[in-house]
C-alpha cells in the first residue's frame, strides 16, 4: 500500500491518545509548552523527546505499555503543536535543553531516564552534559535511532546539502504533502498500516515555523560534540533504519563508550513500529535507575 493510498488514521486510534495520553499545556516563563503523560504521578518517570518529524503523540504505542510501572511524559518540542517556538531562529540544542529544564523544573521531574529519538537525541545530549544544568535529574540516558547533525568540522557541505533539500521539499508541497512523502521513510518494509498511518498523521501536523527552526538545528549542531554523557547511556537503533543508518549510530554510540543495540526488522521511527520491544528496554533502564 503506497502513501497515497493508505486510508487516513481511524478515529478509534485518536480515542486512544486521548483516553491513555492526554494532552496538557503548561505556562512557563519563556512560553507555553504542551506535554502528554501517562501513567501514575509517583512511579519513575520517562520523558521522551520526538524527532524532527514527529511529535508527542507518538509516544502512544510505549506509554501504553509502560503504564502503570511508569509514568511517561513526552514534550511537542519548542514550535510543535501549540508548544511555543523559540526565540531564535536558528536554535542549538542547548536552547531547547533549556526550556526542557523548565519543563522539568515545573512538572517536578527531580530524577528521570532521558530518552532522545533521532534529533531528539541532539536535545537529550545537551541535557546530558558534565556541565548541564539538567544533569542531576537525569539518572540515565536512552539515545534511539540518534541523529548527529550537521555542525561538526568539516560536515559544511552536508548542512547546505541537507537544509536546501528540507527546506525545497517544504517549499514544493507544504507540510502535507512533506508528510505523504517522507513519512514512509520512517518505517521498515514489514511495518503495518497503523503504524504508517500514525507516523503520517503525527508528520502532517507539524508547523512550519518550527519544522524550520528544528532544521536548523539539525545543521547547525553536533551530538558527538556532547558526548560521552554525565550518566550511563545505552543506544538503540532499528536495523532496517535508512534515515540514521545502523552505521551512523554505531559511532555515536562509540563516542558514548557503549555498543549499538540493533532492532531486528525496526526502522527508523522504531518505537512506533515495535513499541514494546522499546518500552521493555525503557523499563530495563527505569530499574537500573531506581535499584
Amino acid at each position: 500500500m503506497t502513501p497515497s493510498t493508505l486510508p487516513p488514521l481511524p478515529a478509534a486510534e485518536l480515542e486512544l491518545l486521548d483516553q491513555h495520553f492526554p494532552e496538557r499545556t503548561l505556562a512557563l516563563a519563556h512560553g507555553r509548552q504542551a506535554v502528554r503523560e501517562a501513567g501514575a504521578a509517583d512511579a519513575p518517570a520517562l520523558v521522551c523527546l520526538h524527532g524532527i518529524g514527529s511529535g508527542a503523540a507518538s509516544w502512544l504505542g510505549v506509554a501504553r505499555t509502560l503504564a502503570p510501572q511508569a509514568r511517561l511524559i513526552a514534550w511537542d518540542a519548542p514550535g510543535y503543536g501549540v508548544s511555543s517556538p523559540l526565540l531564535a531562529s536558528a536554535p542549538r540544542a542547548a536552547d531547547y535543553a533549556a526550556r526542557l529544564a523548565e519543563l522539568l523544573q515545573a512538572l517536578d521531574i527531580r530524577r528521570c531516564v532521558l530518552v532522545g529519538h533521532s534529533l531528539g537525541a541532539l536535545v537529550a545530549g545537551a541535557a546530558a552534559r558534565p556541565d548541564s544544568a539538567l544533569r542531576e535529574r537525569i539518572a540515565r540516558l536512552v539515545l534511539v535511532s540518534p541523529a548527529r547533525g550537521y555542525g561538526g568540522a568539516g560536515r559544511e557541505p552536508q548542512a547546505r546539502q541537507v537544509r536546501t533539500q528540507r527546506l525545497a521539499a517544504l517549499a514544493e508541497g507544504g507540510i502535507a504533502g512533506m508528510a505523504g512523502q517522507r513519512a514512509d521513510r520512517l518505517l521498515s518494509a514489514d511495518a503495518d498500516a497503523t503504524a504508517r498511518q500514525w507516523v503520517r498523521w503525527n508528520m502532517g501536523r507539524l508547523n512550519e515555523g518550527g519544522y524550520r527552526q528544528a532544521i536548523e538545528l539539525l545543521c547547525g549542531d553536533d551530538l558527538l560534540a556532547a558526548l560521552p554523557p554525565a550518566m550511563p547511556v545505552r543506544v538503540l537503533c532499528g536495523a532496517e533504519d535508512v534515515v540514521t543508518p545502523p552505521a551512523a549510530c554505531r559511532d555515536v554510540a562509540a563516542a558514548c563508550g557503549v555498543g549499538l543495540e540493533e532492532l531486528p526488522g525496526a526502522g527508523h521511527a522504531c518505537y512506533v513500529e515495535q513499541p514494546g520491544t522499546v518500552a521493555r528496554a525503557l523499563l530495563q533502564e527505569l530499574h537500573k535507575a531506581t535499584a
